[in-house]
């Protein structure tokens, strides 16, 4: 009888569970090397920011380096402009003034553009800066101070809990969640505590605690803000020169050690041997006191006689070998010139490289051109100021005055003309050439190069080629009795204002004018 086969059952057994959504964590996640290896919460600087003040001090170029990014980072001014090119509405005007209003009265102790000014010299320096932000009761910001003491300040690492935080982009309130840091201040035993900015919690500025829902605390003991700008991603920044510590400090021993020489250094012009013999003590004397009188014009044409005496004390005249007096020039053991000149020179342009500065910026060359100072001029605004001015702005704009929500204005910092004339003549013939000037845009052109504001011809022939008038009618193409009141109107409104120049250039330009009519 065959065997019977045992049955065999396969159960799949499933977990009863309420199946929920996959979420994405919304905070970061990533680990910063301070987290990991200090030792609590308060962060040591690396590097003592005291000691990196004195390299600068002592520097023979690391101040105009540094004066150089100062005056042309923030120097020319904060102004406010429109985000978009759009006709003006009343909405639009009222933000704008409120904005410049605003800019204007952040610090009424000096000009905005001056704090700012200190904060791109303090973050050259030791590599971070901070500006100490005061908001009223409302939470809108309405003054900033600079903080002078840099090093004095020390922060936290980033602490827990993730704090929800508010954002307005485009109008819109956005919300996301961060972790803020503790600063505090520490001069003369006394302690004052901040926070970051953007941390909506209150904190007590004599302990730095947060409170506790549901408490209070007087406005006076509330912790202002602390609004930081640093070089790089290091908790106290690091100043863009760090690779040249050594030849900066080199640099400083080199100057100390030429400086020394004038203080210890070998003097000695000549010496004089003695064989066989010595001075007498009345020589000696007689000696000293040229060598210290020898001074100015009683001493041309002086002369010195040295008389010696035998070492034996031999007085017969018999004496076969009498003293001898040599005179030996040192003159030429002497130290010419500084030492270590190249050495020096080599630091210098090392630390330049490290600012991408070139010498016309920090006053050490005379051999330039015009040509080469507008290419050194526009390649250092490119690659070096215009990012340093875009990267502030966009502080001041997206963090300083988020809460204000501005929709139509943005700050911005104002930037040198560095306009070729000769490109702008060049590329100007060009389209005159080609039928692409209009008399409103060479007018503008013209107001422009003297500073003042152009205001456009009325009537549709300002904005009408002057070559393609011309190749319509065969002549100017439009009313040249309404050009000559137009112009009529615009040289005695200048007249007016005195601006004599814009008289005289209006007045050759209806003479042009009228030049070209006539030939036509």
């Amino acid at each position: 009888m065959a065997k019977a086969k045992a049955r065999q059952q396969v159960r799949i057994i499933k977990e009863q569970r309420q199946q929920a959504p996959i979420e994405k964590a919304d905070t970061s996640v990533q680990l910063s090397e301070h987290e990991v290896y200090n030792a609590g919460d308060w962060i040591t600087p690396p590097n003592d920011l005291r000691g990196l003040r004195n390299l600068v001090k002592n520097s023979t170029i690391l101040p105009q380096c540094i004066r150089a990014y100062k005056n042309n980072i923030a120097g020319f001014g904060i102004g406010v402009r429109y985000i978009e090119d759009t006709d003006e509405t009343p909405e639009m005007a009222e933000e704008f003034s409120r904005a410049q209003e605003i800019i204007e009265l952040l610090n009424i102790e000096q000009d905005t553009k001056e704090v700012f000014e200190d904060i791109v010299e303090a973050r050259e320096t030791y590599g971070i800066s901070y500006i100490e932000v005061i908001r009223n009761v409302a939470g809108e910001v309405v003054q900033i101070d600079f903080i002078k003491d840099t090093p004095s300040i020390r922060k936290t690492k980033p602490l827990e809990p993730y704090i929800p935080t508010v954002y307005y982009h485009h109008g819109k309130q956005i919300e996301r969640k961060k972790r803020y840091c503790k600063y505090k201040q520490e001069i003369g035993g006394k302690t004052v505590y901040f926070r970051e900015f953007g941390d909506p919690r209150i904190m007590d500025s004599r302990n730095g605690r947060y409170l506790e829902d549901g408490e209070t605390l007087e406005l006076e003991h509330q912790a202002n803000e602390i609004m930081e700008f640093a070089i790089g991603t290091e908790a106290y920044g690091e100043v863009r020169w760090i690779g040249q510590v050594l030849g900066v400090d080199g640099s400083r021993k080199a100057e100390s050690l030429n400086n020394n020489y004038f203080e210890n250094g070998r003097h000695t012009p000549l010496m004089i041997m003695i064989k066989g013999g010595t001075l007498t003590d009345d020589s000696f004397d007689k000696l000293q006191n040229y060598m210290n009188e020898i001074k100015g014009a009683a001493g041309q044409h002086a002369f010195i006689i040295l008389e010696t005496e035998s070492t034996d004390g031999r007085t017969d005249f018999d004496q076969s070998e009498k003293p001898e007096i040599e005179v030996k020039d040192l003159a030429n053991i002497l130290q010419k010139d500084e030492l270590f000149q190249d050495y020096l020179d080599n630091n210098r342009r090392k630390v330049q490289s490290a600012f991408q500065l070139p010498d016309l910026y920090v006053g050490y060359t005379t051999d330039f051109n015009r040509a080469t100072a507008q290419t050194a001029q526009e390649v250092t605004e490119e690659q070096v100021f215009q990012p340093e001015r875009k990267s502030l702005a966009w502080a001041i704009n997206n963090r300083l005055l988020n809460g204000y929500q501005f929709q139509y204005v943005e700050a911005y910092f104002l930037e040198p003309d560095i306009t070729n004339p000769d490109d702008l003549y060049k590329l100007l013939t060009v389209a005159n050439n080609a039928g692409g000037v209009t008399p409103n845009f060479a007018k503008k052109i013209i107001y422009e190069a003297y500073g003042e504001q152009a205001e456009d011809y009325e009537g549709d022939w300002g904005n009408t080629p002057l070559a393609y008038s011309k190749s319509q009618g065969g002549g100017m193409g439009f009313d040249l009795g309404q050009l000559t009141m137009s112009l009529q109107k615009q040289i005695e409104k200048a007249a007016g204002q005195h601006d004599d120049t814009v008289v005289a250039v209006m007045k050759e330009v209806k003479r042009l004018l009228l030049k070209m009519d006539k030939a036509a």
